[in-house]
């Protein structure tokens, strides 16, 4: 009994890790930092990603009343010129919008700060932000769910194989169910939410969230096959389990959705 609680425990840390490093070096995590102004600390914190309608706020956080500056920005990828907004301040923050663009359109920034004679700019390359569409929660929250239990039963069902244990199938077959119910069910409905195509992987596209999840699925229908061949199938089994978990290790929305600016625009001319 011990022992079982121990396998868990080691199963639920190695998710949680998991997913605390996919999503802390993933390209939507905010960019963090401090500069400083003529002697002037500001701690910034640039969002990249944004959800739904509207314009994409940028927010910091500056009580010193003679801080002022503007923001930079332009489509991305692109070499069209800047485009220049000034920071408008409300009490102890500075702020100004990014305009809303279509789903899967990108947008690189930064922050231009001044103290009298003083500047910095921050962060020292353009942070690179994507709009999308509005997820609904009762869409998003199952699927992250369902991708989290999954990873716990994967981590579970390869330890369980590893000690040559008798509740392999069990955990395996929880696992598969979660993993085919958050990844090629939840997951393609989200991403139509978000950026309006069900599935942008191969033999569609390279992107690396759907590729990853193809991997898996791919591992662990390989280790029920085996299944049905063996009582344990232990190397079949820990081998898909350590397959989920390098992938799950992979920065989320790496190669995600990315608007072509240049064929919209032939596209826009061919159709005035």
């Amino acid at each position: 009994m011990r022992r079982n609680w121990v396998l868990w425990v080691v199963a639920v840390v190695a998710t949680l890790a998991s997913a605390v490093w996919q999503r802390m070096t993933g390209p939507t995590y905010p960019v963090r930092g401090t500069v400083v102004v003529d002697g002037a600390a500001v701690k910034m914190r640039l969002t990249r990603s944004h959800g739904g309608p509207g314009d994409q706020p940028v927010r910091i956080a500056a009580p010193d009343p003679e801080l002022g500056g503007e923001v930079a920005f332009r489509r991305y990828p692109t070499a069209e010129a800047w485009t220049v907004v000034p920071l408008r301040r409300s009490g102890e923050w500075l702020y100004a919008e990014l305009p809303h663009q279509p789903p899967a359109g990108k947008l690189e920034y930064q922050v231009h700060l001044r103290r009298g004679e003083a500047e910095a700019v921050f962060p020292p390359r353009p942070a690179v932000t994507r709009f999308k569409g509005a997820v609904p929660a009762w869409l998003l929250i199952p699927h992250v769910l369902a991708m989290f239990v999954g990873m716990v039963y994967s981590n579970r069902a390869g330890l369980e194989a590893l000690i040559r244990g008798p509740e392999v199938r069990r955990h395996v077959l929880r696992a598969v169910a979660l993993i085919f119910l958050g990844g090629f069910i939840l997951g393609p409905a989200v991403q139509q939410a978000a950026f309006g195509a069900w599935w942008t992987g191969v033999p569609f596209g390279w992107d690396l969230t759907d590729n990853k999840t193809l991997v898996a699925g791919l591992a662990w229908a390989w280790a029920v096959y085996r299944l049905r061949r063996e009582r344990t199938a232990r190397w079949a089994v820990l081998t898909a389990s350590l397959v989920t978990l390098a992938v799950y290790l992979i920065p989320h929305s790496v190669w995600g959705s990315q608007l072509d600016w240049a064929a919209m625009e032939r596209a826009s001319s061919l159709n005035p």
